[in-house]
């Protein structure tokens, strides 16, 4: 069933390129199955082109079909974040029994009452833009440990390319310089992508707190975060409950979760003044009362000079 769905997207993805762009896709790469794409595309030549731009545009489908298949299912947010939250501590706690360098691990949902706070707080904010009433937080020993905990979630939880770039940072871990010091990955980053801003080098700190992307954190708050669209393979039965009409999107949903990986050193100094959670909180409610009472951002409170915080 698995290699008919795949062969279905990448049939319909061949299709698409032909029928808009007059895309030329040789038939050894139309006809390919996965493996031999995924071989295609980390070659060389017209062919890697092609295989690449076919992948593409089958992950676009799969990711839209297995949107519309959710909106399909006749089931609550209630049991889908039930799923999610049965495969995260699902592989979180297999990893544990084999040893992972875990020391806290947490999982909830958002309050009602945070929810509320966080959509008045922003002018823009509406609850699609909500991507954290599912969360997840995992504390390592060290920050040698970061990375490794990182590749087991992208390994068995989400992949890395249903993360959600604008809405994930890192302000803890400077690659690079991880991997530099790392005799396992230094060799490696002669062979990899710079994604760093040159101009940024000379001001790396100030660089790192740009990287913070809510307005009420604290610049020195240190955090691994990041919000993905995690994939749930759907049982039988849950896929006969659907609508006929379901049956041909696949069996995998996508729910939106946040994830957070912290080292016990940084998630201590993160408490600390300005960073800690009570502290954001404060800064978080304030606005939300000068929205409530003003209306509009600039003004000050009764009792407050204009541009205090």
């Amino acid at each position: 069933a698995d290699v008919t769905r795949i062969n279905a997207v990448r049939n319909e993805a061949v299709k698409y390129l032909r029928r808009h762009f007059d895309f030329p896709v040789p038939s050894p790469v139309a006809n390919a199955d996965l493996v031999t794409l995924l071989m295609l595309a980390s070659g060389k030549g017209h062919r890697q082109l092609c295989a690449c731009t076919v992948l593409k545009v089958m992950h676009t489908i799969h990711h839209l079909e297995a949107r519309e298949l959710l909106f399909q299912l006749p089931v609550s947010n209630e049991e889908v974040f039930h799923l999610v939250e049965q495969k995260v501590y699902r592989v979180i706690g297999r990893a544990l029994a084999e040893g992972a360098p875990i020391v806290e691990f947490i999982g909830g949902r958002k309050n009602k009452d945070s929810l509320y706070t966080k959509l008045l707080s922003k002018s823009e904010a509406t609850a699609a833009q909500i991507y954290d009433k599912l969360r997840f937080r995992v504390v390592t020993r060290s920050t040698d440990e970061i990375l490794g905990v990182i590749r087991l979630l992208q390994r068995e939880i989400l992949p890395f390319n249903y993360v959600i770039p604008e809405q994930s940072t890192n302000t803890l871990l400077p690659f690079e310089q991880h991997c530099a010091s790392r005799p396992d990955l230094a060799p490696l980053l002669e062979r990899m992508q710079s994604f760093e801003d040159p101009e940024a080098e000379a001001e790396p700190e100030r660089e790192r707190e740009s990287l913070v992307d809510n307005e009420f954190t604290a610049p020195g708050y240190r955090v691994v975060h990041f919000v993905a669209d995690m994939p749930i393979r759907l049982s039988d039965a849950r896929l006969a409950a659907a609508p006929p009409a379901a049956w041909t999107l696949g069996r995998i949903i996508f729910v939106m979760a946040e994830f957070q990986v912290i080292d016990t050193e940084t998630d201590a100094r993160n408490e600390i003044g300005d960073a800690s959670h009570s502290a954001y909180k404060v800064r978080q409610r304030t606005a939300v009362m000068r929205r409530l009472k003003l209306g509009k951002p600039g003004l000050a409170l009764p009792g407050e000079r204009k541009g205090d915080e």
